[in-house]
């Protein structure tokens, strides 16, 4: 009598329905259809709650949903159980990624190469860390090792367009995101690369196949999100702001349905921080001045940092290193050693204890001090730490950079931003707003010597006079090359990469364009604003 074959060892232990949940599933979280991959595993995890593959799949789904703590604690229970099996390692480390945990997540990719070479998703998610820790050259090597060995990855052939961008090569990679295109027209990070390479206008019948990729079977929600905001930026570029601002919904409202930010316990979140810093610091031992090499710029995303770190990264004692992961990465590790979240232990830091944790960044970052004495860290959401900066490296300076909220809010709502969830509505991104607003309000009342705000209006009305006055906070002595900071050449990994490769431009502004199309988002900031 015929027996059925026996089961992959991943399936091991389920009844053949739970089998087709679980493949079901994993097909669904591969087409990043997140909605439908829940729905299937959902019997699945109630009847097999310990089965490894159950819960590595659980896993993924958790962690796109932004329910970490339950994500990372799956996929562990999953790994003890085959700790041979790369796949499960990936997970781990792109679970640990959305966590934050970049240093795990590194770790946990490269055992996965280790175990399976020839996995190439493995490689891709290596080299989209790197690339997020701004280890640059690490992740071209594993990127081009992941195109080595499925020369289909369209994903990991788009990232590498982005380093080409990134090194202001905005020619080839626009070809080389038309070659992915058109061998899948559905590609979304494609046709947003495409959109973020600001010398170029899409074509005459961009528009119509960017529509079409979006009815296109094949198309996940990643790729739904991504080409509608490029669609929005094409409708942009002709005049067509409401047609724009129609994307842009769409494209918000598929991006919320994976997840949605949490307002209130944001606040939450920061009413904690006041609270755990309200009282005096203990002095860190040593030289006030520990920690003067670093420079941290502060700010909302599209609110004009990346100009400022170009202009201090003109001047020849300044490295511009981009956004580091490498503060918040610190204090996640701090919370897991004392297990408690951030900033909850901060009452029981000792002076010594900042001093620690200053000098654990300072060795992190002594790559970005080789050439010059000074370095810049752009992380834009380091202003949740403005305190923290200031008990671990006393010597550090803090540069908040502001420009109008209106603006900045619309320029974050039509910016395909990685895991910014507060973008999504024009209400949540005014809260956010609210609270940048109040942390850098309180830190430079309390750190006047240590927090200078810049003003993108004012630098854009009186550059000269703006650059003094930030080399000034910073000791530093002008140089004709901070004025001049198009000239300068470096890597410049941000939205703005290729805005700051040209002169002080004045035309940025975007609210009088849409006119009242933008009431809604003016009255949620009068709303704040008046509250």
């Amino acid at each position: 009598m015929p027996t059925s074959p026996p089961l992959p060892p991943r399936l091991q232990g389920l009844t053949p329905l739970a089998v087709q949940q679980v493949v079901a599933t994993a097909n669904a979280l591969e087409a990043g259809r997140v909605d439908e991959a829940e729905a299937q595993v959902g019997a699945a995890i109630a009847a097999f709650p310990h089965q490894p593959e159950v819960l590595r799949l659980w896993a993924g789904i958790r962690s796109q949903r932004g329910d970490h703590e339950a994500a990372i604690r799956a996929i562990r229970q999953a790994v003890a159980q085959r700790a041979g099996d790369a796949l499960y390692h990936n997970t781990l480390g792109t679970v640990l990624a959305e966590a934050g945990d970049y240093d795990g997540a590194i770790a946990a990719l490269r055992r996965c190469c280790e175990l399976q070479p020839g996995l190439a998703l493995a490689w891709f998610n290596l080299g989209v860390l790197l690339t997020r820790c701004v280890r640059h050259d690490e992740a071209v090597v594993a990127l081009r090792r992941a195109v080595e060995l499925a020369p289909s990855h369209v994903q990991a052939r788009a990232l590498l367009a982005d380093m080409l961008r990134v090194a202001n090569q905005p020619a080839q990679a626009a070809a080389e995101y038309r070659r992915i295109l058109a061998e899948r027209p559905c590609t979304g990070i494609a046709w947003w690369g495409l959109a973020d390479i600001r010398t170029t206008r899409f074509e005459a019948d961009d528009i119509a196949r960017m529509q079409s990729a979006l009815r296109d079977a094949r198309a996940g929600d990643d790729d739904v999100v991504a080409t509608g905001f490029a669609l929005a930026r094409a409708f942009d570029e002709r005049g067509d702001y409401a047609a724009s601002l129609a994307a842009l919904e769409q494209a918000n409202a598929v991006a919320r349905r994976r997840r949605r930010w949490d307002a209130a316990g944001f606040d939450a979140f920061m009413a904690s921080i006041r609270d755990a810093h309200a009282a005096p610091a203990a002095r860190v031992p040593g030289d006030r001045a520990f920690g003067h090499e670093a420079i941290f710029i502060v700010s909302l995303p599209r609110s004009g940092s990346t100009l400022i770190e170009q202009i201090l990264a003109s001047h020849s004692a300044i490295e511009g290193a981009g956004e580091l992961a490498d503060l918040p990465l610190l204090v996640a590790e701090e919370s897991r050693r004392r297990q408690q979240a951030y900033p909850q232990w901060v009452g029981a830091m000792q002076a010594d204890d900042w001093r620690r944790l200053g000098q654990r960044y300072l060795d992190r970052t002594a790559h970005w001090r080789r050439r010059r004495a000074l370095f810049t860290d752009k992380l834009p959401n380091n202003w949740y730490y403005i305190d923290a900066i200031r008990r671990m490296l006393p010597g550090a300076r803090i540069v908040a950079v502001r420009r109008d909220p209106l603006e900045t809010c619309f320029s974050c709502y039509r910016q395909f931003l990685y895991n910014n969830e507060y973008t999504r509505t024009f209400g949540d991104l005014a809260a956010f707003w609210r609270a940048f607003d109040r942390a850098v309000c309180d830190g430079l009342a309390r750190h006047p010597a240590h927090v200078h705000e810049s003003v993108y209006e004012d630098l854009v009305a009186r550059p000269e006079q703006h650059i003094h006055s930030l080399l000034d906070f910073l000791g530093l002595p002008f140089e004709q090359a901070c004025l001049e900071f198009h000239r300068t050449e470096r890597d410049v990994r941000s939205p703005s990469a290729m805005q700051v490769r040209e002169p002080l431009r004045r035309d940025t502004a975007r609210g009088a364009r849409y006119g009242a199309l933008l009431d809604p988002l003016r009255r949620e900031l009068a709303v704040l604003s008046s509250t």
